[in-house]
């Protein structure tokens, strides 16, 4: 996992509810029980509240634990598990989730550090792939999914979102071609005016 790899896939502090579901924000995938899922999952992070950071601790015994961090001891797939961060930032402390690969040594250091640089940054601001990724986490399973027959072969398999626009003979659209406007209309007021960052 190289930093480039390591991405915040949700905006703001998940709660319990949004927390389980963003734990497997790629069930609707074709072919779940066919592929290998490691990499679709690897390096995604977001923020929780402390109850959830609480309710994970105490439901399973930790496959082991830092001062700052433990690792599930149930695993997603493969060598991939949840690992939660409890991290001093501006002088308080905050909750995370991420998910490493255990595999990959120092995995759980660097997107320790990555969280720590992408929440120090003095400017509130999303680059366009956090934009997107806001989206695909925060929009309801009946809103998004994946491209199907109704989709030219090369584009099948891919992630989409409704887009309402007249004169469409199906409302879905690729994830990755949203317009900016499009992006703009599916987040949140408070998150559409934030200025683009640039990618680590």
């Amino acid at each position: 996992m190289t930093p480039s790899s390591i991405r915040k896939v949700y905006q703001g502090i998940a709660d319990r509810r949004q927390m389980f579901r963003m734990f497997d924000r790629h069930e609707q995938r074709p072919n779940r029980s066919e592929s290998d899922s490691a990499a679709l999952y690897t390096g995604e992070w977001f923020e929780i509240d402390q109850a959830g950071y609480q309710y994970m601790f105490d439901i399973l015994p930790p496959l082991w634990m830092e001062w700052d961090m433990f690792a599930l001891c149930e695993f997603l797939t493969g060598n991939v598990t949840s690992i939660f961060f409890t991290l001093k930032i501006d002088g308080r402390s905050r909750f995370f989730h991420g998910y490493c690969d255990l595999s990959d040594k120092g995995s759980t250091e660097r997107m320790r550090d990555a969280i720590v640089e992408r929440e120090s940054r003095p400017v509130r601001a999303m680059t366009r792939e956090e934009r997107i990724e806001h989206i695909w986490s925060s929009t309801h399973d009946e809103y998004r999914g994946y491209s199907d027959w109704r989709f030219p072969h090369e584009m099948r398999g891919k992630r989409v979102v409704v887009v309402y626009r007249s004169g469409l003979g199906h409302p879905f659209k690729l994830l990755d071609q949203l317009t900016d406007d499009e992006i703009a209309a599916k987040l949140p007021v408070h998150l559409r005016h934030l200025p683009d960052a640039i990618a680590a």
